[in-house]
């Protein structure tokens, strides 16, 4: 293969040609490279153990974030800076401060873990902020250890303190990365217009932009993916715009920063994204992804609907835009013609009036997958409902509306009367499957009373400034 990426690795560009487009930063590092510091445990980003760090710009400045090596490919190192475990030693082999403080307060037993917990405590070191312990916990949520327990490793970040960067070190990166910036080639456009161009000769590539979803296809299910085109070059599809009502998400944005714009408009999205997979996951998926793949339990779909999403769609030069709600036909079946790409995710700002909320219903509040996720908008003039949107995921084969139970409560005070009977309306909207998460009278039982805890949320004596911090989300519902 001609292609060749290039990432910043110990202060040297590396080149690297000649790889498969899907083998995993992972086995690059370990058998390529013999940097085994970083361990495959499940090979599925669930455990952390591969955790590595990428240093990319984002709005202007050089920031670190934590992924997982098991599921990433390789060409998502380029234009990145690479860090590993066996980075963080100084010249002369003396350890990182974040690896003294796990050493100090005894936060590893058998080590397996250690390497994964070392970088993402390095990624949160080096974040620029002293951490509390929800942000500790919000950072170790990915990395899962057996034997060692996590006292002694919440003990470790307390201690490891806040790192304090050497802006002409970083200033010196930042140009290094800018200069990896190179033409546009078939496997990593630069731009939309050198993707729309791609598309139009390669209709059946697979587009890669973080690959937590894809990436297991290959994994776990050894699929041949055929032609790949990676997104993570293209400058326009990274860009987030407040303009005339709108929040303009471009499709290749990571969960991570449309968290921080969408949970600063939207308190209760900052609670539902937190519990989106880990922080690695979030630092690599991104928001297009989560939709295009036209999975029905994912989780920002129904609150991006509620809350009346729109897509622009891209098929050459020719755009065209359409609800959230219709994008989904059938069951992982999506509008996308041959050819088209998602590439912008429209979100309006709040308008006057909004009731807003999102619960996402599961086992475990950290890395689960919903067995039900509402999110749900209605427009309130005087109390009485003028606009309803009810959706959710997990409850048919696509996310979707649930239109008997708008119809009810349309014209109505939102009152706990109201409530009911929208959530017995939702028998005619939905006929849901029982699997391993949930059975199917659990969900429809479990969507009914979320629309009645949400009416006693915000009319009741729980007001919307008490809501979020509650923890609302991830199975305690």
């Amino acid at each position: 293969m001609a292609e060749t990426i290039r990432f910043l690795h110990r202060g040297q560009v590396r080149h690297l040609a000649g790889f498969s487009p899907t083998r995993t930063v992972l086995d690059f590092l370990r058998e390529d490279e013999r940097r085994c510091g970083s361990k495959e445990g499940c090979n599925e980003g669930d455990c952390g153990a591969c955790t590595i760090v990428l240093g990319a710009e984002e709005d202007g400045r050089l920031v670190y974030r934590a992924v997982n090596a098991c599921i990433l490919f390789i060409g998502a190192l380029d234009g990145k800076e690479l860090l590993t475990v066996e980075d963080l030693a100084g010249p002369d082999g003396a350890l990182h401060k974040v690896q003294h403080s796990m050493v100090d307060c005894h936060g590893s037993q058998c080590g397996f873990c250690t390497p994964g917990i070392v970088m993402s405590l390095y990624a949160l070191h080096v974040g620029g902020a002293v951490p509390d312990r929800q942000r500790i916990d919000t950072a170790l949520a990915g990395n899962l250890c057996r034997c060692t327990g996590y006292r002694p490793i919440i003990q470790a970040a307390q201690a490891m303190g806040v790192a304090v960067p050497d802006a002409a070190e970083m200033a010196e990166k930042l140009e290094l990365l800018r200069s990896m910036k190179g033409d546009d080639s078939a496997l990593l456009p630069g731009s939309a217009d050198a993707l729309a161009d791609l598309l139009l000769h390669y209709p059946d590539a697979t587009l890669v932009a973080g690959g937590t979803d894809v990436g297991l296809w290959v994994t776990k299910q050894c699929r041949d993916l055929g032609r790949i085109i990676h997104l993570g070059q293209v400058a326009d599809l990274q860009q987030i715009e407040r303009a005339d009502g709108w929040l303009r998400i471009g499709a290749a944005v990571t969960v991570a920063r449309a968290a921080d714009m969408l949970g600063g408009l939207y308190p209760d999205l900052a609670v539902l994204f937190r519990l989106y997979g880990s922080e690695q996951v979030r630092n690599s998926a991104t928001l297009g992804g989560n939709i295009a793949n036209g999975s029905p339990i994912g989780d920002s779909m129904p609150a991006l609907i509620a809350l009346g999403a729109r897509l622009v769609l891209r098929r050459g030069a020719v755009r065209r835009e359409l609800a959230l709600e219709d994008f989904f036909l059938a069951y992982r079946q999506t509008a996308l013609r041959p050819g088209e790409f998602l590439e912008t995710i429209l979100v309006p700002e709040p308008p006057p009036d909004l009731a807003f909320a999102c619960y996402k219903i599961s086992k475990r509040f950290d890395q689960d997958i919903s067995a039900v996720m509402a999110g749900f908008g209605l427009m309130l003039e005087a109390g009485v409902v003028r606009a309803a949107r009810l959706a959710y995921g997990g409850m048919a084969g696509t996310p979707k509306r649930a239109a008997a139970a708008e119809a009810v409560l349309i014209g109505r005070p939102f009152d706990a009367a109201a409530a009911r009977d929208a959530a017995a309306a939702l028998a005619r909207d939905f006929q849901p499957l029982s699997d391993m998460r949930a059975s199917a009278d659990y969900r429809l039982l479990v969507a009914g009373n979320l629309i009645v805890k949400f009416q006693a949320e915000w009319v009741g004596a729980a007001l919307a400034t008490t809501r979020v911090p509650a923890f609302k989300a991830g199975g305690v519902a």
